[in-house]
Protein backbone atom coordinates (compact mmCIF):
# COMPACT_ATOMS: atom_id res chain seq x y z
CA UNK A 1 0.00 0.00 0.00
CA UNK A 2 1.14 3.52 -0.80
CA UNK A 3 0.53 6.37 1.61
CA UNK A 4 0.47 9.86 0.11
CA UNK A 5 0.61 13.19 1.91
CA UNK A 6 0.19 16.48 0.05
CA UNK A 7 1.33 19.91 1.16
CA UNK A 8 1.75 23.39 -0.26
CA UNK A 9 -1.81 24.45 -0.88
CA UNK A 10 -3.11 27.82 0.19
CA UNK A 11 -4.60 31.12 -0.88
CA UNK A 12 -3.05 32.98 -3.79
CA UNK A 13 -4.11 35.86 -6.00
CA UNK A 14 -4.90 35.25 -9.64
CA UNK A 15 -1.67 35.28 -11.60
CA UNK A 16 0.30 33.97 -8.67
CA UNK A 17 2.10 30.69 -8.13
CA UNK A 18 2.05 27.76 -5.76
CA UNK A 19 4.10 24.60 -5.52
CA UNK A 20 2.41 21.47 -4.28
CA UNK A 21 4.41 18.61 -2.85
CA UNK A 22 3.50 14.99 -2.27
CA UNK A 23 5.44 12.64 -0.03
CA UNK A 24 4.97 8.94 -0.63
CA UNK A 25 5.69 6.05 1.67
CA UNK A 26 5.09 2.33 1.56
CA UNK A 27 6.46 1.86 -1.92
CA UNK A 28 8.62 3.57 -4.48
CA UNK A 29 7.40 5.48 -7.50
CA UNK A 30 9.29 3.14 -9.82
CA UNK A 31 6.33 0.78 -10.12
CA UNK A 32 3.55 3.29 -10.79
CA UNK A 33 2.28 6.16 -12.81
CA UNK A 34 2.05 9.21 -10.53
CA UNK A 35 0.23 12.47 -10.83
CA UNK A 36 -2.29 15.01 -9.65
CA UNK A 37 -6.05 15.23 -9.80
CA UNK A 38 -8.27 18.01 -8.55
CA UNK A 39 -11.85 18.49 -7.49
CA UNK A 40 -13.58 21.85 -7.57
CA UNK A 41 -16.88 22.52 -5.80
CA UNK A 42 -19.77 21.18 -7.82
CA UNK A 43 -17.51 19.54 -10.38
CA UNK A 44 -16.22 16.04 -10.92
CA UNK A 45 -12.67 15.15 -10.09
CA UNK A 46 -10.38 15.59 -13.06
CA UNK A 47 -6.87 14.58 -13.93
CA UNK A 48 -4.45 17.50 -13.98
CA UNK A 49 -1.07 16.01 -14.70
CA UNK A 50 0.69 12.66 -14.89
CA UNK A 51 4.13 11.12 -15.08
CA UNK A 52 3.50 7.73 -16.59
CA UNK A 53 5.32 4.52 -15.80
CA UNK A 54 7.14 4.91 -19.13
CA UNK A 55 8.15 8.48 -18.10
CA UNK A 56 5.74 10.27 -20.38
CA UNK A 57 4.44 13.58 -19.01
CA UNK A 58 0.85 14.64 -19.57
CA UNK A 59 -1.25 17.67 -18.72
CA UNK A 60 -4.88 18.59 -18.93
CA UNK A 61 -5.46 21.14 -21.69
CA UNK A 62 -6.61 23.67 -19.13
CA UNK A 63 -3.22 23.74 -17.39
CA UNK A 64 -0.78 23.22 -20.24
CA UNK A 65 1.92 25.85 -20.28
CA UNK A 66 1.16 26.92 -16.70
CA UNK A 67 1.69 23.80 -14.58
CA UNK A 68 4.76 21.61 -14.40
CA UNK A 69 4.90 18.20 -12.78
CA UNK A 70 8.15 16.73 -11.53
CA UNK A 71 9.35 13.99 -9.25
CA UNK A 72 12.33 13.07 -7.14
CA UNK A 73 12.34 9.31 -7.18
CA UNK A 74 15.19 9.06 -4.69
CA UNK A 75 13.14 11.02 -2.15
CA UNK A 76 9.78 9.56 -3.19
CA UNK A 77 8.45 13.05 -3.77
CA UNK A 78 6.10 14.43 -6.41
CA UNK A 79 5.67 18.12 -7.14
CA UNK A 80 3.31 20.35 -9.06
CA UNK A 81 4.50 23.85 -9.87
CA UNK A 82 1.49 25.99 -10.66
CA UNK A 83 2.05 29.35 -12.30
CA UNK A 84 -0.32 31.99 -13.66
CA UNK A 85 -3.07 30.63 -11.47
CA UNK A 86 -6.65 31.40 -12.40
CA UNK A 87 -9.78 31.40 -10.23
CA UNK A 88 -10.92 28.30 -12.09
CA UNK A 89 -7.86 26.45 -10.79
CA UNK A 90 -9.27 26.62 -7.27
CA UNK A 91 -9.88 23.08 -6.05
CA UNK A 92 -8.72 20.39 -3.71
CA UNK A 93 -5.65 18.87 -5.31
CA UNK A 94 -4.90 15.20 -4.81
CA UNK A 95 -1.68 13.32 -5.31
CA UNK A 96 -2.37 9.95 -6.90
CA UNK A 97 -0.64 6.72 -7.78
CA UNK A 98 -1.90 4.39 -10.47
CA UNK A 99 -0.98 1.00 -11.80
CA UNK A 100 -0.30 0.89 -15.51
CA UNK A 101 1.03 3.47 -17.90
CA UNK A 102 -1.37 6.31 -17.22
CA UNK A 103 -3.12 8.10 -14.37
CA UNK A 104 -6.68 7.63 -15.54
CA UNK A 105 -7.61 5.10 -12.84
CA UNK A 106 -5.82 5.96 -9.62
CA UNK A 107 -5.33 3.25 -7.04
CA UNK A 108 -4.09 5.41 -4.18
CA UNK A 109 -5.07 8.94 -3.23
CA UNK A 110 -3.69 11.44 -0.78
CA UNK A 111 -5.97 13.37 1.54
CA UNK A 112 -5.86 16.46 -0.66
CA UNK A 113 -4.65 20.02 -0.26
CA UNK A 114 -6.83 23.07 -0.83
CA UNK A 115 -5.86 25.65 -3.43
CA UNK A 116 -7.83 28.89 -3.39
CA UNK A 117 -7.33 31.55 -6.05
CA UNK A 118 -8.74 35.01 -5.49
CA UNK A 119 -9.65 37.20 -8.42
Amino acid sequence: EVHLVESGGGLVQAGGSLRLSCAASGSTFDDYSIGWWREAPGKEREGVSCISLSDGTYYADSVKGRFTVSSDVAKNMLYLQMNSLKPEDAAVYYCIVAYGDDCSDPTYWGQGTQVTVSS
